[in-house]
């Protein structure tokens, strides 16, 4: 996988992380704290890193491991916030997980579907992967409002998921297959195709 690509549908765009975007990324999430820290995942043996160079690196080693793609987003030539494309899995599986976040002043433009669209009709297209998943905690509606928008399916509730504000959180678990959208994630949000579907979290919250 390339290091240098990028994928852009009007104002915006993503492509992967740089070591020099280092400094703005810890400009964005510094900046945002109390925006960004109710869904950032936290370390429960020990205070959270900020080393935001060493997190490029890390991130690009996973990108040379082929095991992830660092992805960020791009708006009016800006960089808004960043998308991962993470537990790249090949072969009989062929799977991957998405993660993202935006900084509060460009939300509700539609950047982020977008871009969450692209990064996935990359994975189906291009690397070949054959389902997708999302995982947001119940009470990230902003979060939730994007995979609704794009037409993920609800597949259930992982309990005590990810470590999250110094707790065990819990997670809905959104998926979609490549054999779902034969036109595309993006092209079938665009175009307004995607189906109607109703999200009972409450259900999903009892089982």
């Amino acid at each position: 996988m390339s290091n240098l690509f990028e994928l852009n549908h009007g104002d915006i765009g993503i492509r992967v992380v740089r070591p020099k975007d280092a400094k703005r990324l810890e400009q964005l999430v510094l900046g945002n704290r109390e925006w960004l820290r109710p869904w950032e995942a936290t370390n429960p043996h020990g205070p959270t890193s900020f080393d935001f160079k060493a997190q490029v690196r890390s991130l690009l080693r996973q990108l040379d491991n082929q095991q992830g793609i660092p992805f960020v987003i791009i708006y009016k030539g800006d960089l808004v916030g960043q998308l991962n494309v993470a537990n790249i899995l090949y072969g009989s599986v062929s799977s991957c997980v998405i993660g993202y976040w935006l900084i509060p002043e460009v939300a509700g433009h539609g950047i982020t579907p977008t871009a969450v669209a692209m990064a996935m009709d990359y994975m189906f297209d291009v690397i070949g992967l054959h389902r997708i998943e999302i995982d947001i905690r119940p009470e990230n509606k902003a979060s939730l409002r994007v995979v609704e928008k794009l037409g993920l399916r609800l597949e259930g509730l992982k309990r005590g998921h990810i470590h999250i504000s110094n707790a065990w959180r819990d997670h809905y678990s959104f998926a979609l297959t490549k054999e779902e959208v034969p036109q595309g994630v993006l092209a079938r949000w665009i175009k307004g195709q995607v189906p109607k579907i109703s999200y009972d979290y409450d259900k999903k919250l009892r089982n």
